[in-house]
């Protein structure tokens, strides 16, 4: 059985536009490369042959993980998503009841996972901790850094998606 990826539809347009580009863009380009660094004569000895065929290597295990995601990804419309408890897509804000400091997540797929922006993995500690929780539940998270206590205080839709 085929293991399901949810993404949101955001996510996956970014996927489908990395695989257009490498298929479309860059590996030709390598092959170009190839190409020029076979026409400079002995391969054994040949840095730039053996520097395309790396970067080679990297394009096609690229595109054949982007094909396997994709083809296994679960889109879900992040804008529609129901607000009564934390699911994938939704937007929670969250109190720190040691520190009372206020964070706010949207709750996406590992691919899509940025804590920079704003966006933690489903399959996280802190992820897992809050899926299914609703505004004044309580959650303990383990961490990395150990066990951290917080609030749902907030639940919403993304702004956009």
């Amino acid at each position: 059985m085929v293991e399901r990826m949810p993404i949101s539809q955001k996510g996956y347009q970014r996927l489908r536009e990395e695989l257009e580009r490498l298929e479309r863009r860059e590996r030709p380009d390598v092959i170009r490369a190839i190409e020029t660094a076979r026409a400079h004569g002995d391969l054994k000895e040949n840095a730039e042959y053996h520097a395309a065929k790396e970067r080679q290597g990297h394009v096609e295990g690229r595109i054949l993980e982007l094909k396997d995601k994709l083809g296994r990804a679960e889109v879900i419309d992040c804008g529609s998503v129901n607000c009564d408890r934390v699911v994938f897509g939704t937007v929670v804000t969250l109190v720190d009841l040691a520190t009372d400091g206020t964070m706010t997540y949207q709750l996406l797929g590992a691919e899509e996972a940025d804590v920079k922006n704003g966006c933690i993995s489903v399959f996280s500690p802190l992820g897992k901790a809050i899926l299914g929780k609703e505004v004044g539940d309580e959650v303990v998270a383990t961490t990395p850094g150990g066990k951290r206590e917080f609030e749902v205080v907030n639940i919403a839709r993304p702004t956009e998606d």
